[in-house]
């Protein structure tokens, strides 16, 4: 894996709207944060940009990607928020120029369609960390900050990730596991099943986090990735936050751990759920394309390598 130049204080950020529109005071109070980070901050033309749920047409959200990683002036890429419509720019991007040029890449959510595609075509590790907008823009809580921090900006690996001391998270199979991480949003990665940008699993710790699906739509997606054998291949599963995914009132279903315990439980991977990556405050950051190893009954996981140089 290609590892970017761990970012420093006065290094220049881009900020890019590959997904859905933010608020104008968002996208304004996002630069602000990041410039008390330390950074100077340019932002891309889809920060400002609208088409109806997107953050302007395929192109411009493509062409702020593709202009950020060749432009020799941005050290790092930070994604505005998520939403939906990062996989629609994924034919449009100069794959082959973005793995001559790695840089650190951070966003979550929508996100995950260009995680996977930089991770496994052009071989670069990324990180499912906060957004400009959904995050930064109000100010990053201690926790989040420390990890982002150490993600981006230390080029030593994080070495052991857990929760705050307050939220625990629960064992469902024990044991322990290595392999590099891969993942992110349940909804994104099922699809990108039969096509080029299809996650693989072999081998690797497959971390997933959702929110606001119901169990049945939950069960539904994760039935696809065990169908198509992303379950059977991973050596172990982590699950972060699941944010609103919970039964409506209305309709009888089944729990959320439910169809955990009968989807994923079985395959005897060592699993945890409600690790405090994803749609969640506080959040981890979480490098992709990084040897770690997961120890299910302590809760953690154990960053073997650096994410930078």
């Amino acid at each position: 894996m290609i590892k970017p130049r761990a970012l420093k204080k006065g290094d220049t950020i881009a900020v890019v709207a590959p997904s859905s529109p933010a608020t104008p005071e968002k996208v304004k109070n996002a630069k602000v944060q990041l410039e008390a980070l330390g950074f100077n901050v340019i932002m891309g033309k889809s920060c400002y940009e609208k088409h109806g749920y997107l953050s302007g047409i395929d192109q411009i959200r493509a062409d702020d990607i593709n202009n950020m990683f060749m432009n020799k002036e941005v050290d790092g890429i930070i994604c505005l928020r998520g939403g939906y419509g990062a996989a629609k720019t994924l034919e449009k991007l100069d794959l082959d120029m973005i793995k001559a040029n790695p840089k650190v890449f951070v966003g979550y959510s929508d996100i995950t369609a260009l995680h996977l595609a930089m991770n496994q075509i052009c071989q670069l590790i990324t990180f499912h960390g906060p957004m400009a907008a959904s995050d930064i823009a109000g100010g990053l809580d201690d926790y989040s900050k420390e990890h982002i921090i150490k993600a981006i900006m230390e080029p030593t690996p994080m070495g052991i990730l857990k929760n705050p001391e307050e939220i625990k998270t629960q064992c469902l199979v024990k044991g322990k596991a290595t392999g590099e991480i891969v993942g992110g949003n349940l909804a994104l990665v099922t699809s990108t099943m039969g096509t080029p940008f299809e996650i693989n699993t072999k081998g690797k710790l497959l971390f997933l986090e959702e929110i606001g699906e119901e169990p049945y739509r939950v069960d539904r997606m994760l039935t696809q990735l065990a169908l198509a054998g992303k379950l059977d291949d991973a050596e172990g599963i982590i699950l972060g936050d699941w944010n609103n995914c919970n039964p409506s009132k209305h309709n009888e279903s089944l729990s959320l751990m439910e169809v955990f315990e009968e989807i994923i439980v079985p395959y005897q991977k060592p699993t945890v759920y409600d690790l405090k990556a994803g749609h969640c405050t506080p959040k981890l950051t979480i490098p992709f394309g990084v040897k770690a190893t997961l120890n299910a009954d302590e809760g953690i996981l154990i960053m073997e390598e650096a994410a930078t140089i």
